[in-house]
This record gives structure tokens, sequence and C-alpha cells, in this order.
């Protein structure tokens, strides 16, 4: 029987028309011998306008949030957790593609080394117009190690040296830290540190992902900037991280 890595993806309606384009890039993968993959595609909220565009396959599954009240990609990525097969579990975002060898970059990582809980990968940004571009300061490639990002967080003004939406991560450490963060935005970043404070974790300096520009991203609006909300968002992640920091538990496998 075949191993399986788990791709999840939070979709809503302004993102759906992208999926058709997330599902190439999976598509494309190849794996090792022996690995398959599962697309968790789940919907946050309920509408009419993502499940036409879900592509027909057995290897996606669908599922939808509440009508009356979204959660957030968070809420949407957790509860898709219910249904993950795999070992691992790969983040992609319904507006971003995956790049030509991702997820076997990823599971050559996590399979050669169980001291490595997580794999993060360089990210360019796709343009309007098709062209990309990358992000300036990433880390040099290999392993991360614990509680190294935190300080990198905060002097780079609550951004991250590595890219959360490329996340690859042990499927056991993912649920034993609840999933995502229960908040309105930066809950993938709050995760990312929350990984780092309890396990190694690597970065490929192979671009994995293309993370979509475009107007409609839930990072492009204004709620997302709101110097109250914002302040309160990255104090909680900072103190969570911390928190798991000082218990010293660790992952093993």
């Amino acid at each position: 029987m075949s191993r399986r890595v788990t791709v999840v993806t939070a979709v809503h309606a302004p993102s759906a028309p992208f999926l058709q384009d997330a599902y190439d890039s999976l598509r494309g993968q190849e794996l090792p011998d022996g690995w398959e993959w599962q697309w968790l595609v789940q919907e946050d909220g309920r509408t009419d306008d993502v499940r036409r565009r879900v592509p027909d396959d057995p290897r996606v599954t669908f599922r939808q949030g509440r009508a009356d009240r979204p959660g957030g990609p968070g809420v949407a990525r957790t509860l898709a957790l219910a249904r993950a097969e795999g070992e691992y579990v790969r983040i992609l975002d319904a507006d971003d593609r995956l790049t030509a060898g991702a997820l076997a970059r990823d599971l050559a990582v996590l399979e050669a080394d169980a001291t490595i809980g997580w794999v993060t990968s360089r990210v360019l940004d796709l343009m309007p117009d098709g062209s990309t571009a990358g992000f300036p300061g990433d880390p040099d490639p290999g392993p991360i190690e614990r509680n190294s990002l935190l300080a990198a967080w905060r002097a780079g003004g609550f951004r991250a040296p590595v890219h959360p939406a490329s996340l690859c991560v042990r499927r056991d450490l993912l649920l034993a830290l609840g999933g995502w963060m229960a908040l309105p935005a930066s809950e993938d970043t709050g995760l990312l540190l929350a990984l780092n404070a309890v396990s190694r974790g690597w970065f490929t300096e192979e671009a994995g992902l293309l993370y979509r520009k475009w107007e409609g991203q839930v990072t492009g609006q204004a709620a997302h900037v709101d110097p109250a909300e914002r302040e309160a968002r990255m104090r909680v992640i900072e103190a969570r991280a911390r928190a798991l920091a000082g218990l010293g538990w660790g992952h093993t496998t």
C-alpha cells in the first residue's frame, strides 16, 4: 500500500477561480516510488461558487464549513485535518502553486532525518503579469534549530525569515500543537513559531511555492494591517512560542 502525503487547501469564494492552477501544480508533482498524495479542499464558508471548481479526481475530497460564520483559513485547514491520512501535511493555499519537485524535496528531508519536524522552502511571488520575484534575506539552506526564528521574526518587523505558506510538517506534530492558531490572520506564522519552539526545521533553497499576488488576497485587505489587531496577533503569537519553549517539551519520532 502506498504511503501518503496530505495536501491541505483552504479556499473561499474569491480565491476559487485559482483552484485549477493549484490542482495542475499538484497533479504535476513526481513522487518517490511508493508514495501518493491526497488533496483536502476545505471551503471557509458554504457557497455555491467553490464546489463546481473542485477537480473531479478520486484523490481530491471537498468539504464546506458553516454557511453563517466563516472562520478563516486556520479554521478551514484545521477542520480538514479530520480527513488527513498522510504521515506528512503540506500546505497549499488555493491561490498558490507548487513548483516542480516540491513535494519530493520535502519528503526527502523528512524521511532522511527523524529529528526534523517540518520543512519550508524558498518562495517566489507570482505577479499578475506572470513574472516572479524572490524574497530578500532567505536563510542558509539546511537545518533550522529550535527557538532560532523568534528573534529574527521580531527583528524583521514581525516577518518570519521563512515563509509559512511553504510548510510541510509531520502530521503528529501538527496535531499535538492543535493545528493553526485561532486568529483572524497570521495563524500560519503562529504555527510556524510554535513548531520552531518544539522541533528542528529545515529550509530548502530551491523554490517550492509560487505565492500569487492579486487584489483579492486576504493579506492585501485593510483589516490585515489594522494596528490594534496586528499588535494583539503578534503579542499572542510570541507569548505562545515563548510558553512552549519554556516548557522544555520537544518533538521526537
